[in-house]
């Protein structure tokens, strides 16, 4: 019964939440859009002609955003484990980004190519255990992490979800090795109650 209560909860303050209500009016697929459009007007990370990698994309309202922003000159590659409906200009690729396989995809669509930025929204099904929850959270970010690392040309930027917990701080300590500013994120669309941040990662460092 008490699951049958905060179920009936979550629809109505879903269905009446004004990021939902934008979301169906302006054609986004979700109210997600919103958080990256925020971070990018502040911080200026996506332009036209950029190359951009959306990690955990589904269902697709980051591509939106990004694909909108970068135009017919840029270039949007999208992965995620689910299937996502597709969007016009973006490329996307149903696999894990846990298995080498996802990887290599990824590497063969961007075809030598150096993205410009790499943006993870990528979130671990919730248990409800926070601290197992916050552990696959952090698991999935490093991963996001090396690949940014990796992959970004010189200068590049990395935004990247995480939920705050024991592990986060150190994280934090990682990105900052690895790019010259690091800023923390919370989105106006990221509810109050959520734990989320975002970690933007901003000028890659040249890392030997």
């Amino acid at each position: 019964m008490k699951h049958a209560k905060t179920s009936k909860a979550w629809i109505k303050e879903h269905v009446n939440d004004f990021f939902v209500k934008q979301a169906k009016k302006e054609g986004f697929r979700s109210r997600a859009a919103y958080k990256l459009l925020e971070i990018a007007e502040r911080d200026n990370i996506l332009k036209p002609g950029l190359t951009v990698v959306d990690l955990g994309a589904a269902p697709g309202s980051w591509s939106q955003v990004a694909i909108n922003k970068v135009g017919t000159k840029g270039k949007v590659i999208a992965l995620d484990i689910l299937e996502m409906i597709p969007l016009p200009g973006v490329i996307f690729i149903q696999d894990d980004f846990r298995e080498a396989c996802a990887i290599n995809q990824l590497d063969k669509n961007l075809g030598g190519l150096q993205p410009d930025l790499v943006i993870s929204d990528m979130a671990p099904n919730i248990s409800g255990i926070v601290v197992s929850d916050q552990a696959k959270s952090i698991y999935l970010a490093e991963l996001a992490l090396v690949f940014a690392m990796e992959r970004l040309n010189s200068d590049g930027n990395f935004l990247v979800k995480v939920f705050q917990g024991r592990e986060f701080d150190q994280f934090l300590r990682e990105m900052r090795t690895g790019f010259k500013k690091v800023v923390i994120r919370k989105p106006k669309a990221s509810r109050n109650r959520s734990n989320e941040l975002y970690l933007l990662g901003l000028g890659k460092k040249n890392v030997l």
